[in-house]
């Protein structure tokens, strides 16, 4: 069977794609969902703001887009697909919802069930609000540990993961977390190997991104541009030697339009892991190969299904 990348512009497959950046924003507002004007906008006035940084990605090669907002920090798969639409550049969007405190009510008050059919509905069907399909499924834990709501949510996603082939990234802090996090996606009967450990950099301990990649689970060090060059280069170059390159993701977490600022603020561009750091690998000896799997096949075989 082959596989194929849910975006806003219909199924593709790897032969249609070719960069892929596995974590970046175009919408995000990062109130909780009880607070007035949240997730707020004209799709008009986000193209505007976003279609440029978008094209600025795509004249460096870049074919699609991993859309990392979900439930409960502003989710707008209908914003997503307008910026899509204006550019002609896939968005990838996950079904899903973020950790305490950015928990909706309709979500706090939800079965296991019913988070596991809402979930399935958007990665089979169609999201709540646009007619195109979840690609993956996104979601959180706290940063000292997993809270019983947390927990309901994963297991939940968990299952919808298992009926479905989706991955599950989790914005999780600590490694000591996401292996609580994999046990129960065990526990489960789902794989680690659908799991992406995002923000792997935040654990600064090396040896539990090891651990993690162990479980068979993707890491992803995503704040290129975010985080001075000197920091980021050497944690891939360790990976890298460590035998890392097929379970690695590399992206910036960059964008946004922020609803809650003037104008949506100021958005930072997806640009330096193509400019700079990409650059920096070649010259510390990474070969095109590599690189191509980095940002070619391991995005692509991390969300498609």
């Amino acid at each position: 069977m082959t596989k194929v990348l849910w975006t806003t512009l219909g199924p593709m497959t790897a032969d249609e794609l070719g960069m892929i950046l596995p974590h970046e924003h175009v919408f995000v507002d990062l109130r909780t969902p009880d607070q007035p004007g949240y997730a707020q906008a004209d799709p008009d006035d986000v193209v505007r703001l976003m279609a440029p940084e978008i094209r600025k990605a795509q004249a460096l090669g870049v074919t699609a887009l991993v859309e990392c907002t979900t439930g409960g920090v502003g989710r707008r798969a209908d914003i997503d697909l307008a910026v899509s639409q204006a550019t002609g550049l896939p968005i990838v969007v996950p079904t899903g919802n973020y950790r305490e405190p950015w928990i909706p009510d309709w979500v706090r008050d939800a079965s296991e069930a019913a988070l596991e059919a809402w979930m399935v509905r958007e990665l089979e069907e169609r999201f709540d609000e646009a007619d195109f399909r979840a690609a993956w499924i996104k979601i959180s834990a706290g940063d000292d540990g997993i809270t019983p709501l947390e927990e309901r949510i994963l297991r939940a996603a968990a299952r919808a993961g298992q009926r479905t082939g989706a991955i599950i990234g989790s914005h999780t802090i600590r490694g000591r977390v996401v292996m609580d996090q994999l046990d129960i996606i065990e526990a489960e009967g789902y794989r680690a190997d659908r799991f992406i450990s995002i923000h792997t950099q935040n654990e600064t301990d090396f040896s539990l991104n090891l651990a993690v990649a162990e479980r068979g689970a993707w890491i992803e060090y995503d704040h290129i541009g975010r985080e001075p060059d000197a920091v980021v280069l050497p944690l891939i170059e360790k990976a890298l030697a460590a035998g890392l390159v097929g379970q690695l993701l590399l992206s910036h977490d960059l964008g946004w339009y922020d609803p809650a600022q003037p104008g949506g603020g100021v958005p930072r561009p997806y640009t330096h892991l193509c400019e700079v750091m990409l650059p920096k690998l070649r010259t510390a000896g990474v070969d095109e190969a590599t690189i191509r799997q980095l940002t070619h096949a391991n995005p692509f075989a991390a969300y498609a299904r």
